[in-house]
């Protein structure tokens, strides 16, 4: 039979449909949702996750940018008269999540199939609204989830990793094989728990601050940390930057990929008590 052209995974927004039951299954058992919870849902595209969750939460906030899946996804609900899925026909990237905020549910629980050009940004809009969700249970290309789940000393280690470490513990729970997807993408995928109440345990100085280092420290990986830190902001005076350093105990020959999260913390810390004096100020 002819697919209907309109209903077609759109490469425009990377959509790739989950198409194996038992994998749906897998990830809807391994979100541990409670029946009076609601859930916030990225992307559901035709349902695949949607309708099972349905049945084990108390409400489902779907947010979808494909109008035409909003459509579909309405239609498929009415069918199987299932009323507690709100859809919005939004992109992720300007969902206001602050309206999840109730007296009622202090956090949220997020999932999805994440198409894989907006998983970066996805992951940023996440941190910045850490205050009212509890976990994420994310579908994200393999070699975004290795390097969330990274240690210090590997290629895949990288500034997303620290950052994302920071606010969250981040679990690899299941592989995702390119054949369970239509179309089939290049790549497989991997879904990951990212727990926002379970945040490194030790906090920055200045928030800020340790944000442009890592970032800083990353910007050339195969310059040293002194090198790294000095090219990405040229105002910065390498004194200070080499004081910093040897009050923190870090070799400035080190390169980014080999420090840790405590290591970053105290080279933030040392240079956020100079930040006063660098012209641009951080």
């Amino acid at each position: 039979m002819k697919k209907n052209p309109e209903l077609s995974p759109k490469k425009s927004l990377g959509q790739h449909f989950l198409t194996d039951p038992a994998l749906i299954n897998k990830i809807v058992a391994l979100a541990r949702s409670e029946s009076s919870e609601v859930v916030l849902e990225i992307g559901p595209g035709k349902g695949a996750l949607t309708l099972p969750l349905s049945r084990a939460v108390g409400r489902v906030i779907a947010v979808e940018k494909d109008a035409r899946l909003v459509e579909l996804l309405k239609e498929k609900l009415s069918r199987e008269a299932i009323s507690n899925v709100e859809i919005i026909n939004q992109d992720i990237l300007e969902f206001d999540m602050c309206r999840l905020a109730s007296p009622s549910q202090n956090r949220y629980k997020v999932l999805g199939n994440l198409p894989y050009n907006i998983s970066s940004p996805v992951l940023e809009k996440l941190i910045e609204n850490q205050s009212i969700l509890s976990r994420a249970v994310l579908m994200f290309q393999k070699e975004v989830a290795e390097r969330l789940c990274a240690s210090p000393g590997g290629k895949t280690y990288g500034a997303l990793t620290v950052l994302v470490r920071y606010h969250a513990a981040a679990s690899a729970m299941l592989k995702a094989p390119r054949e369970v997807f239509y179309p089939k993408p290049k790549v497989d995928s991997m879904v990951l728990e990212l727990d926002f109440e379970r945040p490194y345990s030790r906090r920055a100085d200045d928030e800020a601050v340790f944000k442009k280092v890592v970032k800083a420290a990353f910007s050339h990986r195969r310059k040293t940390l002194l090198n790294s830190l000095g090219l990405f902001y040229h105002s910065w005076d390498r004194g200070i930057l080499e004081d910093a350093m040897k009050m923190c105990k870090i070799d400035p020959k080190r390169r980014a990929e080999t420090l840790d999260m405590d290591e970053f913390l105290s080279l933030a810390s040392a240079l956020s008590l100079t930040k006063n004096n660098a012209d641009d100020k951080f």
